[in-house]
């Protein structure tokens, strides 16, 4: 069911709480499956949205520029459709769909609407919160030949997790993922402003080896260089010694540094060049400089590679979350609620 953009504000939170207990209520067991449970046969495409609670999540879709009431398990599917390849292995599959979903349930719970452009939604489809495929989209994207088998993967992988969300201190976690790891991930006070107990950095050797974003190079003219990190002019950069690593961070990106006199962190360097990582080296030749990234996005959380190794060596969803989260437990999202209602 399509709905068009509402001028309803979203629902309060305490309403929230209330609808969805009532849900759980009304239909137990379905948000109550556990990771462990006897593995169902692959859902056929429309199968999930007809078993899960009526749970909808407004989502703003930006190229129809119109709100779309998405079935929540749907939602999940539609984001690891976007954020991981289908081909991945099922437990990195199952991974995603967790961590995608606690990224949704957080916002619902906190009736957190930020960075929506309209009233009545709560998350746009874009890479602002999580990138989002609808149905036609995926057949576009994959072909009528692989439509099918991909979307009975992705239903399989969300139909094992439903309901399942990562928590700290029993509260959904901030579930940040990205693409590829360096060879580990980031602290989050490293890449963002604030400590986070559960997003701490570890190793992550299996990118290397299987993700082909692991290492890009990118070249700019000294001039275009100067110019997007806001320098006045490129003639320092000729010289020797004009960039320099002041410091560096658990996960071996770069800090701090000083290019051409002016101190910069990493992420600013990353983002103001639009590099694929804050680990990057360089050389100047002539008027032009070359940068190697190594790794792609920002390093917090889960590595979707790096997932994908973990469950290549035969490791489970539940224990690929708990590698990439410290501290954390997988609970059922009825449980939760049940406890703050």
């Amino acid at each position: 069911m399509r709905n068009r953009i509402s001028a309803q504000p979203w629902i309060p939170t305490a309403a929230l709480f209330a609808a969805i207990l009532l849900v759980t209520m009304l239909l137990p067991g379905i948000l109550v499956k556990r990771i462990s449970d006897p593995e169902p046969s692959p859902a056929a495409a429309g199968e999930l949205a007809e078993q899960e609670p009526h749970l909808l999540v407004p989502v703003y879709l930006t190229r129809e520029q119109k709100v779309e009431q998405v079935p929540l398990e749907t939602y999940v599917r539609n984001v690891v459709a976007a954020e991981m390849p289908a081909q991945f292995e099922l437990e990195a599959l199952k991974a995603q769909a967790i961590a995608s979903r606690t990224y949704i349930m957080k916002r619902m719970l906190e009736g957190d609407s930020s960075q929506v452009p309209v009233p009545g939604a709560l998350v746009t489809d874009t890479v602002a919160h999580q990138a989002y495929l609808t149905e036609e989209q995926m057949k576009r994207s994959w072909g009528e030949a692989d439509y099918a088998s991909r979307l009975d993967r992705l239903n399989l992988a969300v139909k094992e997790t439903a309901g399942l969300i990562v928590t700290f201190e029993h509260k959904p976690i901030q579930a940040s993922f990205f693409s590829t790891s360096n060879g580990y991930t980031e602290n989050a006070e490293d890449y963002w402003r604030d400590y986070s107990p559960y997003l701490r950095s570890v190793p992550s050797p299996w990118d290397k080896q299987l993700s082909p974003k692991f290492t890009a190079k990118t070249t700019f003219t000294l001039q275009q260089f100067a110019s997007r990190l806001g320098l006045p002019s490129s003639a320092a950069l000729a010289k020797s010694g004009s960039i320099r690593i002041l410091s560096t961070t658990d996960g071996h990106r770069i800090k701090t540094i000083s290019i051409a006199g002016k101190t910069f962190t990493g992420r600013e360097v990353r983002e103001k060049l639009e590099l694929n990582s804050s680990d990057f080296t360089w050389t100047i030749g002539g008027s032009s400089i070359e940068i190697t990234t190594t790794g792609y996005g920002h390093g917090v959380g889960m590595s979707q590679w790096g997932a994908n190794g973990m469950a290549k060596e035969g490791k489970k969803a539940a224990a690929i979350i708990q590698y990439y989260y410290k501290g954390v437990t997988i609970e059922d999202v009825s449980a939760l609620l049940k406890t703050k209602a």
